[in-house]
């Protein structure tokens, strides 16, 4: 804008109109908490070719333990013959439960059940385990070993009228690797497993033939069962967790998912008693304007966020996209594995969870607090990728490595 004729360059200078543009990526604005689950020792080896031995399984829950992630997937009850990878999951559980490793925190492990059938082995397992000899903790009541557990808290509620903070203006590689912003609760060398939990997750699709291949049933079916599982779960007093899988993409119908589907099987999960729903892209397929259509129909449902959590696959490489556009919208709870393992028995072509160690460094970046060390896991990517004999697919994970060893 040209100066006015007869007025002060000075007095123009202060008064004229702002040309700086406002953009909303400079707002130095936090993301808020974020919960990560690590689904890498469930959903991460189920796929993989070659056994791996129950010592290496229990070495990579150790490990992670000790990185500040508070939920764990440690296994499946799946029938061996579809998933042999997780044919010794009950011996998984039985060493947590008489064993359970030495954790910064009490951790929740989430064990998946195709069917009531797999539920009723995972209860049986979990009755027949030996169960540890816990410290007492002197500043609660003394609980019975044996009881069943107790749903852990639900995700801290987001005001409706704030908007979903993002954007951070720090630079990234100045961030602490654990910006929890709490003290570790418990002390080192003492044990966390007095306070430890055991969930379950269920599962069905967003496309008929999707749930034809991975369950042999149709969606209706399909929910039913799911029931039946919450039912038990339900009273046994175990929290259970819902997964939508193919919900931005399927392999046999193609990538345009109705959203409306996703949304209408989401809220029977809910209704039926499901604690938590994942809205999974089992395919990878998701791009940021479909995963913003999703969530949108989602919102417009009815459902909240902090009833959801966001599974995303890297297939095309578009899946920490995908996870800033959930954080924008308002998601706080996200699904990761190690090292980016992973890939679906019945999605071919589809690779691995989208890298935790990527998503907790884009997460720090943008202000969010998650309690998980960034560092401590990418040596675990490392290690856990050696012991497979394959490569490690998370990039934030090796440049991080690159710099602790220089």
């Amino acid at each position: 804008m040209l100066k006015p004729v007869g007025v002060p360059r000075g007095l123009w200078a202060a008064c004229r109109p702002s040309s700086a543009r406002s953009l909303s990526t400079t707002a130095p604005r936090l993301a808020g908490d974020v919960r990560i689950v690590e689904v890498g020792p469930r959903d991460g080896l189920q796929n993989e070719k070659k056994s791996i031995a129950l010592e290496t399984k229990l070495e990579l829950i150790r490990r992670l333990t000790q990185t500040g992630v508070r939920n764990i997937e440690a296994g499946s009850f799946v029938a061996p013959k579809w998933v042999p990878q997780m044919a010794n999951s009950a011996d998984v559980l039985n060493q947590l439960l008489g064993h359970p490793p030495t954790a910064l925190h009490p951790i929740t492990y989430n064990y998946l059940v195709p069917n009531i059938k797999g539920l009723q082995k995972l209860l049986k397992a979990a009755d027949d385990a030996k169960p540890a000899t816990l410290e007492p903790d002197l500043s609660q009541p003394s609980d019975d070993p044996k009881a069943p557990p107790t749903p852990p808290p639900s995700p801290k509620e987001q005001q409706e009228a704030e908007p979903a903070p993002i954007t951070s203006t720090e630079d990234p590689n100045e961030m602490p690797s654990d910006t929890s912003g709490v003290k570790h609760p418990v002390k080192p060398g003492s044990s966390s497993a007095a306070k430890d939990q055991m969930e379950i997750s269920i599962f069905t699709a967003a496309t008929e033939a999707f749930s034809k291949a991975n369950t042999n049933c149709s969606i209706a079916e399909s929910l039913e069962r799911c029931k039946e599982i919450v039912a038990l779960a339900k009273n046994r007093n175990i929290r259970v967790r819902g997964y939508v899988s193919v919900a931005l993409g399927c392999p046999y119908e193609g990538p345009d998912v109705a959203p409306s589907k996703v949304a209408d099987i989401t809220t029977s999960l809910l209704e039926m008693g499901v604690d938590e729903v994942s809205v999974a892209d089992t395919t990878g397929m998701g791009t940021a304007p479909r995963t913003r259509e999703l969530l949108r129909a989602l919102s417009a449902t009815g459902i909240a966020n902090q009833d959801l959590a966001l599974h995303l696959h890297d297939t095309y490489g578009q899946a920490l996209v995908n996870a800033v556009v959930g954080l924008e919208h308002g998601i706080r709870t996200f699904d990761s594995s190690v090292g980016g393992l992973g890939g679906c028995p019945f999605s071919k072509g589809a690779t691995g969870n989208i890298a935790t160690e990527d998503l907790v460094y884009c997460l720090h970046s943008l202000g969010a607090t998650t309690g998980v060390n960034v560092d401590k896991m990418a040596e675990i990517g490392d290690w856990i990728s050696a012991e497979l004999g394959r490569s490690n697919d998370s990039r934030a994970g090796k440049a991080i490595l690159a710099r602790l060893r220089p």
